[in-house]
């Protein structure tokens, strides 16, 4: 049997447990009581990051229940700005008929249809002053000299290759093109963005019009573009405006031989019994600019994408509104590279280093405002939806 030892009835490992907590308690006094340990301990405390969930964790309950009601009155207000958003693509779709005459205009500009009266050809530029110059000196030539000059000067039909130049000019765009796609991208002839109507969930369609041509028999390409203007049920606090969640494409009916979306390779096979060696042809995808209308789909279905489709999708998206927000409203500026010089130097801005102004001087604002019409063309898409 053990033998258990008792002092005024209480047994003797209690005293001894007692005894070292005591002894502890002791030491931890004369160490707390050294000026180094302290400075030490206050260091560390300085050091620990103070986030400001740490600190809403530290207040009372009933302020933690004051701040839900503030979360309850944030999400209603992102409900509110949903609205809005979604009364502002009804103002996109009013104004867009404001400008589509302009637009119909430009169009006819530029595949020749219509040639512009002097009025609406005549435009001072900043350098109007070396024109002048210029001009002065050209009327001291010699009329025959100047007749043979203006015989000689080559006058094609409206502005050749307009929205091929912007897909050159611009690198997001150029990026997608191939040098087999530059032949289609020729006969290109418009870009229209057309609105969702009344009453029908938040989208827009980006028409691309082609002249006839020996490689597809659609006269229109689209892009549909579904947005959506309503906050996440699971994170409320993320929603920043109207986003876009999917793109529908459409089928390019291509004539023999002409599709540039798929290539043709050979592949050998080595029978598995006999030995012999046969020669197979096989389509397999092609890069081309014209897999825009063959887009990859959201997953509706609750899985996830992985990264490399993620990144795919959310390349897409941003090529869609980059379209509508800036090539469609203002093409003729990316056709010169205005509007390039104007975007880069935004960028410059952005990125640039901040200085800090000294006595009365102030900083200007060069950056212009600036406003991106919308249009919706009344014309129906002509190919067919996928």
């Amino acid at each position: 049997m053990a033998d258990h030892s008792f002092s005024d009835g209480v047994p003797s490992d209690s005293v001894e447990a007692a005894k070292n907590a005591s002894n502890t308690e002791k030491l931890t006094d004369q160490v707390m009581q050294n000026p180094r340990v302290l400075a030490a301990l206050q260091e560390r405390l300085d050091n620990v990051p103070h986030t400001p969930s740490s600190y809403i964790e530290t207040l009372p309950k009933a302020v933690k229940r004051r701040i839900n009601a503030l979360k309850q009155l944030q999400v209603r207000c992102a409900h509110i700005e949903a609205k809005f958003y979604e009364e502002v693509h009804d103002l996109e779709r009013k104004y867009a008929a404001l400008y589509q005459p302009l637009f119909d205009k430009r169009r006819e500009f530029i595949t020749g249809d219509v040639e512009p009266t002097d009025a609406e050809s005549e435009w001072h530029s900043e350098n109007e002053e070396e024109e002048k110059l210029a001009g002065d000196m050209k009327n001291k030539v010699v009329v025959t000299e100047k007749e043979a000059a203006t015989a000689e000067e080559p006058n094609p039909k409206g502005i050749p290759e307009f929205w091929f130049t912007i897909f050159r000019n611009v690198d997001m765009l150029s990026e997608l093109v191939q040098e087999y796609d530059e032949p289609i991208l020729k006969h290109l002839q418009d870009i229209k963005v057309k609105f969702s109507d009344p009453g029908q969930p938040m989208s827009f369609v980006l028409e691309f019009h082609f002249e006839p041509n020996d490689y597809f028999s659609n006269s229109v390409l689209t892009k549909t573009y579904k947005m959506k203007s309503e906050p996440d049920k699971a994170d409320p606090f993320s929603f920043e405006g109207p986003e876009i969640v999917d793109c529908d494409g459409c089928t390019i009916d291509w004539k023999k031989g002409k599709n540039v979306t798929v290539k043709t390779i050979k592949k050998k096979q080595k029978h598995k019994g006999r030995g012999t060696v046969r020669t197979i042809t096989k389509q397999v995808p092609n890069e081309s600019f014209f897999n825009f209308f063959n887009p990859l789909k959201a997953s509706g279905d609750g899985e996830s994408l992985d990264e490399d489709s993620e990144f795919t999708l959310a390349s897409d998206f941003e090529i869609g509104h980059f379209f509508r927000e800036r090539i469609v409203p203002r093409a003729v500026l990316y056709f010169t590279g205005e509007a390039i010089e104007d975007d880069d130097n935004f960028e410059e801005g952005e990125e640039g280093e901040e200085e800090e102004l000294e006595g009365d001087e102030e900083g200007e604002d060069d950056d212009d405002a600036e406003i991106n019409p919308k249009k919706e063309p009344s014309q129906p898409a002509e190919c067919k939806q996928q």
